[in-house]
C-alpha cells in the first residue's frame, strides 16, 4: 500500500514538528474572581498535571538536557490526558552558577520548554527556588545568611521572568513551593520535611528576630514579586501553599491574609482530601476564599480513594477555579506494563484514567 504523505515525510525525514497552538494570555478577571482569557474574556479553568520527576525519581531539570525527546514525548502524554496546564519546578542550584551569575544553560533550556510548551497548547506553571534534591545545592549557598539568600532568590526570579516574559503559554510564576517561616524558637535548617529523598518545605528565614510572622512573609514576596516586575509586567504570581487550616482545623491562612496576599494575583494551595473526611477539606478551603481566584496546586490520591477526590473536585468548583494533580512520565499502559509494577503504579494508572475522563467534564468547561 502506497504510504500517505504525512507516513513518507516522517519515514524520509523523522518525527513531525508538533504543529503550533495558539495561546491567550490568562489573566485575572475583571470582577476579580476567576481566571480568563485576555483576548476573549472568556473564562480558563485550569485542569493540569504537576511534572516535577520523572518515574526514576529524576527532577525535571536534571534529565531535560540529556533526554529532551523524552520531555517532548511526555508533553505529548500530557495533551492527550485532556490537561491544559504543565507545573514544572526549577532547583535554584541547577539555575544560579554564583550569588549573581545565573546559568545560561538552564536558562536556554527552560525557554526552550516554554516554546514546546507554546507549540503543544498547554500552560505552564513556573514554580522556582526548588531545593528539593541536597546534591544539587550549592555550599555557598547554605553559606549565605538570610538577606543574601533572598538576594540570591531574586536574582533567580529576575534572569527566569527575562527569559520568559514574552510568552502567553506562562499561566503563572509560583514563588516558592510550600514556604514556612520559623515559630517562637529558631530553627537550624533551612529545608525540613524528607519525603523519598526529596525535601519539598523550606524555611524562608531561621529566625523571626522579633518581627511578626505576616510582616516577614511580606517583605519576602514583595521582594520576589519586584524581581519578577523587572521583566514580566502581565503575568500572574502566586505561592503555593500548605492548607496549615486543614491540617491544624482552623486558623487563617497566613500568605493569604492581609497584606501579603496584596502582593499575589490568586491563591493556590494543596490539598490531600482524606478518607471520609472530604466535608472537612471543603470546609478548610473556604477559609482561602479571599476574594481572589483560588487554585487547587496539587491533589492526589494518596490518603483517599478516587471517588473521594472526585468529589472533592466537584463540590470544591463553587470555590476553585482549577486543580492540578500529578503526571511522573508513564501512561497508564506503561505503569501497568513496568517489571516492578505494584500496587503504588496500579493507583496512578486508574487514577490517570479517571484523570482523562473527567477533562471532559462540564465543570471544567464554562
Amino acid at each position: 500500500m502506497r504510504p500517505c504523505l504525512p507516513a513518507l515525510l516522517i519515514l524520509l525525514f523523522g518525527s513531525l514538528p508538533i504543529p503550533a497552538q495558539t495561546l491567550q494570555h490568562v489573566e485575572v478577571s475583571q470582577d476579580g474572581k476567576h481566571f480568563m482569557l485576555n483576548s476573549t474574556g472568556q473564562r480558563f479553568v485550569v485542569w493540569g498535571v504537576n511534572y516535577d520527576h520523572d518515574h526514576q525519581g529524576r527532577l525535571l531539570d536534571e534529565y531535560w538536557h540529556a533526554d529532551w525527546s523524552t520531555v517532548v514525548e511526555d508533553f505529548k502524554e500530557i495533551k492527550a490526558l485532556g490537561a491544559n496546564c504543565v507545573r514544572i519546578h526549577l532547583q535554584l542550584g541547577l539555575f544560579m552558577d554564583s550569588p549573581d551569575q545565573p546559568n545560561q544553560s538552564s536558562l536556554d533550556q527552560l525557554s526552550r520548554v516554554v516554546k514546546l510548551a507554546e507549540e503543544t497548547g498547554l500552560y505552564l506553571d513556573v514554580t522556582g527556588l526548588a531545593c528539593y534534591h541536597k546534591q544539587n545545592i550549592p555550599d555557598w549557598f547554605d553559606q549565605l545568611d538570610e538577606s543574601q539568600r533572598w538576594n540570591v532568590q531574586a536574582r533567580f526570579w529576575e534572569a527566569v521572568a527575562e527569559t520568559c516574559h514574552h510568552s502567553p503559554a506562562i499561566f503563572c510564576y509560583d514563588l516558592m513551593n510550600e514556604p514556612i517561616l520559623p515559630g517562637k524558637e529558631s530553627a537550624d535548617e533551612w529545608l525540613t520535611g524528607e519525603l523519598s529523598g526529596k525535601f519539598f518545605v523550606q524555611r524562608l528565614a531561621l529566625d523571626l528576630k522579633g518581627r511578626q510572622r505576616e510582616e516577614l512573609a511580606e517583605a519576602w514576596v514583595a521582594k520576589m514579586v519586584q524581581a519578577i516586575r523587572r521583566h514580566a509586567q502581565r503575568h500572574m504570581i502566586t505561592v503555593g501553599v500548605i492548607p496549615w487550616v486543614f491540617v491544624f482545623g482552623g486558623g487563617k491562612p497566613l500568605f493569604y491574609s492581609p497584606p501579603v496576599a496584596n502582593h499575589l494575583d490568586f491563591v493556590a494551595v494543596h490539598f490531600y482530601p482524606e478518607t471520609d473526611q472530604v466535608d472537612k477539606a471543603l470546609a478548610a478551603l473556604k477559609a482561602y476564599e479571599v476574594g481572589k481566584p483560588l487554585l487547587i496546586e496539587e491533589m492526589f490520591p494518596l490518603k483517599c480513594s478516587q471517588q473521594d477526590l472526585i468529589r472533592f473536585v466537584r463540590e470544591s468548583s463553587g470555590i476553585a477555579d482549577g486543580w492540578i494533580s500529578f503526571y511522573w512520565g508513564q501512561t497508564p499502559q506503561q505503569l501497568r506494563q513496568r517489571p516492578e509494577s505494584g500496587l503504588a503504579e496500579a493507583i496512578t494508572a486508574n487514577w490517570l484514567e479517571s484523570y482523562q475522563k473527567f477533562s471532559a467534564d462540564p465543570i471544567l468547561k464554562p
